[in-house]
């Protein structure tokens, strides 16, 4: 072994005073093999390059989604839908308007008579009514939008009717009616829900629909309403925009 190893460092130190200067090739050779023997020499660069490609990609991939939001803003901006509805708001509107904005709820006030009186509008649903008849195939599916309402009505003492409402245009439909006494639990709540309100006596039900429309809960209301709700989901949805985009600036 010892023999050979001499061998080899005169044949090396031969061949290095013969050639001189072109043994430094031999060497890099002899490095590319190390480091094929020990690739892991090499994998911070590997890594470094793999980072730097995936941060370019994310920057795109950001900018692309700020373009788009600013391209949505912009339209919204154009509508006249995301304006205040102070203006809208008719002089004979019974009720105060509590709207939050980022609130999908809007709250209606007002005092009557001794009670006082609580409208919880929600966002409106559009329900697409297909109509099967072959004579109506021109006319297409019927869209009518809908608005859920909680109404309370509360007199001095605590003592509280509930009515769970659908508001369609130009009409209201009651779903159930509650009592609800004050310190009840929720216990007790479930227990006092009531009869079915379809299932009441005809003329009941006309009298409980004019109890509402004496309170200012009719159809004229819920119309302002739809168009207000309706304005109300663009605003929702521009504010919405707005966060998203300050989030991808920061």
């Amino acid at each position: 072994m010892a023999l050979a190893w001499c061998v080899v460092r005169r044949s090396a130190s031969k061949f290095a005073s013969v050639y001189g200067g072109r043994v430094r090739s031999i060497s890099a050779v002899a490095n590319c093999a190390s480091l094929a023997r020990n690739p892991s020499s090499i994998r911070p660069f590997v890594s470094r390059a793999l980072n730097y490609s995936t941060a370019i990609d994310r920057i795109s991939s950001e900018q692309t989604l700020i373009r788009v939001i600013d391209s949505e803003i912009n339209s919204a901006l154009q509508s006249d839908n995301i304006d205040s509805d102070e203006e809208m708001t008719p002089g004979s509107f019974p009720f105060r308007i509590e709207d939050k904005p980022g609130n999908q709820n809007v709250t209606l006030t007002r005092d009557y008579n001794g009670e006082h009186i609580k409208v919880v509008v929600s966002m409106p649903s559009l329900v697409s009514d297909e109509n099967d008849d072959d004579d109506d195939d021109d006319e297409g599916p019927s869209n009518e939008s809908s608005i859920p309402l909680v109404v309370t009505v509360t007199k001095k003492s605590g003592l509280t009717l509930e009515f769970s409402c659908m508001a369609f245009p130009d009409e209201i439909a009651i779903d159930a009616l509650s009592v609800k006494h004050p310190g009840d639990s929720l216990e007790d709540q479930l227990a006092n829900e009531g009869p079915d309100f379809e299932d009441l006596d005809e003329n009941l039900k006309k009298t409980f629909y004019k109890f509402l429309e004496i309170r200012g809960v009719k159809a004229s209301t819920t119309n302002f309403l739809h168009e207000y709700m309706t304005r109300k989901v663009n605003r929702e949805y521009f504010l919405w925009l707005k966060n998203v985009k300050e989030f991808m600036e920061q």
